[in-house]
Formats: structure tokens, sequence, C-alpha cells
């Protein structure tokens, strides 16, 4: 299957961003399909903003997720934790009708500056996906560690088993889809 729209989310809004460059890697390994990466720059969900009216840009990252045939997000962690821009995120797509994560495949990795390389802050992003109902992939587990000398100058992973647990991860996110 060749004409899947794939979507990427980045946790971190740095265009030089670690996780930005595996998300990347991810949708290279993943082989074959129609790109779109979710732009995070929301408003800090707010109940008063809502009763106004879903903003556009909330709408925009709301239809995007509805349209994706899988998902692929990379995560940094923050203070042991998913960064607030990513909750905040997830937060205000919880609030558009539909709900659009509800069975969706989902490949979670992260890359992170410590020798765990995201491991908390992928555990708590699997526990607040978890309302949104999404098919989250249980493994294999991508984490990136020591991120800032995990890349070559290309942008390229450079560590034969970070390459064959995110190309198993991907190969898993398309069997999900064929499904």
């Amino acid at each position: 299957m060749t004409d899947i729209n794939l979507l990427g989310i980045c946790g971190a809004l740095r265009a030089a961003s670690t996780n930005r460059l595996a998300l990347h890697e991810a949708r290279r390994l993943f082989g074959p399909a129609t790109w779109a990466e979710a732009d995070l720059r929301l408003p800090l969900y707010d109940g008063d903003l809502e009763a106004e009216g879903i903003p556009a840009a909330v709408q925009a990252f709301a239809d995007q997720i509805r349209s994706a045939d899988a998902i692929v997000i990379a995560t940094p962690e923050y203070n042991k934790n998913l960064p607030g821009v990513l909750k905040n995120a997830l937060d205000w797509s919880s609030r558009v009708k539909g709900g659009v994560w509800a069975g969706k495949p989902v490949a979670i990795l992260s890359a992170a500056a410590g020798r765990a390389g995201g491991e908390r802050s992928q555990y708590s992003l699997r526990h607040c996906l978890t309302p949104l109902r999404p098919h989250v992939l249980p493994a294999p587990e991508v984490l990136i560690a020591h991120s800032a000398t995990a890349f070559d100058d290309a942008g390229q992973l450079k560590d034969p088993f970070t390459i064959k647990a995110l190309t198993d991860l991907m190969q898993a996110l398309r069997a999900e889809i064929s499904a």
C-alpha cells in the first residue's frame, strides 16, 4: 500500500530539534507515503476561548489527525515529562467533535540528551493518549539517547541498533494500516 497519509507530530517547536530529525528518519524508514507535519503552535487551551469556537489552527490540526492513516509522534523529554506544547495539542484535539484520534494507529519515538532517551516522556505521552483512544503500538520502543550525537551530518541516525528499532517500528505501523 503506497497511497498512505502519514502525519508526523514533533513535540519540540525548535526547527533544529533532534526530535524533528528523528521524525524525518521515521518518515524515510516508513517508505512511500504522503507526508504532512503538524504545526503545534496553537493557543493555550482555555475554556473561554473554546466557548468562542474552536480556533482555526486547532481545527486544522484535528483535520490532519482525522485524515491521517497513521501518525508518528516524536517527543522530547522536558523535566521528566512530555513537553507542554504536545500536551496542549492533545488537550485541544480532544475538544474537537468526532473523536479524531479514535482507532488511529500511532507510533511513538523520542530523542533526548540523557541516557534514557526520553523514556519518561514516552510513558507520559502514552498515558495522555489513553482517553483519546488511538491504537498506540506497544513496541518496539525507540529511545534515542544522547541525541546531540545520534545523527550524522545528513540528519540520519548513526547507531545500527536504533536504525533497526525504528525500521521495525515503522514496518509495524505500516502493517497496522494494512490490517
